[in-house]
């Protein structure tokens, strides 16, 4: 049987975020993260991975915690500007930082770019990835690390972006991919964004998998990518 919920005020208050305080924003002051260390797996034909992977890291940021970003395959296309806004505001964030080993194009397609291209990109990406996962092993994570510091003096929080992708497309090994999480040290937050294939080898690896289902979306009716909400 549910007990009856304490409806007393100050209860009421007790119990809610910030004791009923409206939470404010305050100044971003180096810290480390009490408990990360769990790996991310976000998957599916949906859209939002990428976007939930950088909302995560931007809270992490305004936390004064250490984050960077290394994205596969996001080179772009004539649909996409050079510009990125979320480049932009990660530029503008402390303690937030990114590189892109992307290429032209997308790998499989006839769009004029070069598929041993891709191939060399994406192994260009996993042995920055296994640099980053080391120089965080080497890193006491338990501690506040210097917001301007190179990510590879370690970071507390690691966004692979698309590494999925990569490995679906048969540019990357499965077996390469979760060596690399197998040798991320216990306080490091991984996260892994990328591919339409339920990424089954990180299953027993990963503390969350979530699959980012499509329901509708416009591209499907010839929508391009839009400044502001893909770029």
């Amino acid at each position: 049987m549910t007990e009856p919920r304490d409806t007393d005020p100050s209860s009421v208050r007790k119990n809610t975020p910030g004791r009923g305080v409206r939470p404010e924003a305050t100044a971003i002051d180096p810290a480390a993260p009490d408990e990360f260390g769990l790996v991310q797996v976000w998957w599916g034909d949906g859209k939002g991975k990428t976007t939930a992977a950088l909302g995560m890291g931007f809270r992490a940021a305004g936390h004064g915690y250490r984050v960077h970003m290394l994205q596969f395959m996001k080179g772009g296309a004539d649909s996409v500007e050079a510009v990125r806004g979320e480049y932009n505001a990660i530029a503008a964030m402390p303690g937030f930082s990114y590189e892109n080993l992307g290429h032209y194009g997308w790998a499989g397609l006839k769009d004029g770019s070069d598929d041993a291209d891709h191939a060399k990109q994406a192994d260009a990406g996993l042995a920055r990835a296994k640099e980053l996962v080391a120089g965080s092993a080497n890193a006491d994570l338990t501690e506040p690390l210097d917001p301007d510091g190179d990510p590879e003096d370690g970071v507390h929080f690691l966004i692979l972006d698309e590494i999925l992708y990569a490995v679906a497309m048969g540019l990357l090994d499965e077996a390469d991919v979760l060596e690399l999480v197998e040798e991320k040290p216990e306080n490091l937050e991984l996260v892994l964004t990328g591919s339409h294939d339920d990424p089954t080898y990180l299953h027993d690896v990963a503390d969350l998998v979530t699959n980012v289902r499509k329901v509708k979306h416009p591209i499907d009716s010839g929508q391009r990518a839009r400044r502001g909400t893909e770029y």
